[in-house]
């Protein structure tokens, strides 16, 4: 290994959010060149390196070795040129897509982001010079590395400095010693699409990647990368996506699989989640979440998937407990013991939602809803991202989808809905409704802590911004009579969220360990 990485000093103590530091000297280009090659297995797609220091000091040397060195893993031997004019280089390499990017001639931030960048900081490993031009953009968890001439002597000082401390562990640690490195371009040989072109898709909060795959003849595919080096399994998603296509409900098909690899070719549905339909027609509003919540009857209706996670009144306490463990230390800085939270909500649990649970695909939203309406009935509801299926109380899902996080549903659509639902599956309207209003509670108060967890660890701030719809969600559930003892907990222990608290939550992106 590169004697350069081995120098690293252990982590200073002190508070989470200190960033860690260390000062290396590169005596000549052969020790940059050296760094770069050791460094290069252990970054992945998602880490974003910011490459400071003067002209001549470096940075596009250890960029181009990085680089050579990840092509290098592919038996490549490429020139990689300076993107001092065309911006900004990508390669493909190592199973992922790599971005070069050269920002010395940019003026301001908005030109950063039409170059793309905003996107590839979670899909691409990046590595950006002259940084500064990015401004707000610049993500919180980057690893710097500042490239200065030794101030005696012909060398270079590097200092490395991360606020994340997961960097320590990255830059410490020992090559991987694992199997044959994983290949994506194999895998779609493999399984007969070879010829297709490929384009990147959108990806979601996790840690997958998804890729377009278009025939000359137009046939699609679309590709999952779920690394398992980043904690994704492909095992649920198969799993789940098999049990609801039994149930005669739309999933994607799986054409070919590799699990160990983390790699799977699915069916395209297309684009037309249900968010992009309603933001060009919102006349659409009724006849779409109709559709969705006949789709959640008719999977109601059906028997729990064996093996299927229980939901349990325990684990719902404590996952609205991280609005403790997050969203108040992110807005006050003070911590408390979040237990009797956590047992207050399980005990409404057991005495609100008492009956048999449900499949509950725990992400059944607006963005995980595919409109197919050349398919009939509840067929026309496409469904992705359902990996994470529990067995949970039946409201579950339908407050997900009728309280979204990321657009307002009318009040009007959402009381159609819920009473929909509850002719469909003869329920008490009355006992529902208690039931609705503590799921929406209990989602509400863990996506605020999830949501201050993205960014305060994760570095994503912008999840911040959606805070306060969801906050002003959850007061509308704790309004129920049922929920009093919550909603008095709630408001002596969790501030709302103005735009100082949530500007002191983005402050600390990409600062706090898991905890």
């Amino acid at each position: 290994m590169n004697d350069a990485l081995i120098a690293f000093p252990p982590a200073q103590p002190g508070s989470p959010a200190a960033p860690l530091r260390w000062v290396l000297r590169l005596p000549d280009a052969e020790a940059t060149t050296a760094l770069a090659q050791g460094l290069a297995p252990r970054l992945h797609a998602g880490d974003v390196l910011l490459l400071q220091g003067p002209i001549g000091a470096g940075k596009t040397h250890f960029a181009r070795a990085l680089i050579q060195a990840l092509l290098a893993t592919e038996g490549r031997a490429e020139d990689v040129p300076s993107p001092t004019f065309t911006l900004v280089q990508t390669y493909a390499a190592a199973g992922m897509e790599i971005w070069h990017a050269d920002l010395y001639r940019l003026t301001s931030p908005a030109e950063a982001e039409e170059l793309g960048l905003e996107d590839a900081f979670a899909e691409a490993l990046c590595l950006i010079e002259w940084p500064d031009r990015l401004g707000s953009l610049a993500p919180a968890n980057a690893l710097t590395l500042d490239f200065a001439p030794e101030p005696q002597g012909d060398g270079r000082l590097l200092t490395i400095t991360a606020t994340d401390p997961c960097w320590h562990a990255i830059l410490t640690e020992e090559p991987p010693m694992t199997g044959p490195a994983r290949d994506a371009a194999a895998f779609i040989v493999a399984a007969g699409w070879g010829d297709a072109a490929r384009s990147r898709l959108a990806g979601d909060a996790s840690n997958r990647k998804y890729d377009r795959l278009i025939r000359a003849d137009g046939t699609r595919a679309v590709l999952m990368d779920a690394d398992p080096a980043k904690g994704e399994d492909v095992a649920p998603f198969l799993a789940v996506g098999r049990a609801l296509l039994l149930r005669g409900l739309t999933a994607p098909d799986v054409l070919a699989e590799d699990r160990a690899q983390g790699f799977l070719l699915l069916e395209d549905l297309g684009d037309d989640l249900f968010a992009r339909v309603l933001a060009r027609d919102p006349a659409q509003e009724p006849e779409l979440y109709a559709a969705a919540t006949d789709v959640l009857t008719h999977l109601h209706g059906a028997p729990l998937p064996l093996g299927l996670r229980a939901y349990d009144a325990a684990l719902m306490g404590k996952m609205a407990a991280l609005a403790l463990d997050w969203y108040l230390p992110g807005v006050t800085g003070a911590r408390t013991d979040s237990a009797g939270f956590a047992g207050l909500v399980a005990a409404l649990r057991d005495k609100l939602a008492p009956g048999e649970p449900v499949m509950a695909l725990r992400d059944y939203h607006a963005e995980n809803l595919l409109w197919l309406p050349g398919r009939t009935g509840i067929a026309r509801v496409g469904l992705l991202d359902f990996q994470d299926a529990m067995a949970a109380p039946r409201a579950y899902d339908l407050v997900s989808m009728l309280q979204d996080a990321r657009r307002d549903v009318p009040e009007a659509i959402e009381a159609e809905m819920v009473a929909r639902y509850t002719a469909q599956n003869r329920l008490d309207p009355d006992r529902f409704c208690a039931e609705y209003a503590f799921c929406g509670a209990q989602r509400n108060l863990r996506i605020i802590g999830v949501f201050a967890r993205l960014s305060m660890h994760y570095g994503k701030p912008h999840y911040v911004d959606l805070i306060p719809r969801v906050w002003g969600l959850l007061q509308r559930d704790l309004a129920h009579p049922a929920l009093a003892d919550l909603q008095a907990a709630v408001a002596a222990t969790l501030p709302a969220p103005d735009a100082a608290g949530l500007q002191r939550i983005k402050e600390q992106a990409g600062c706090h360990p898991l905890r």
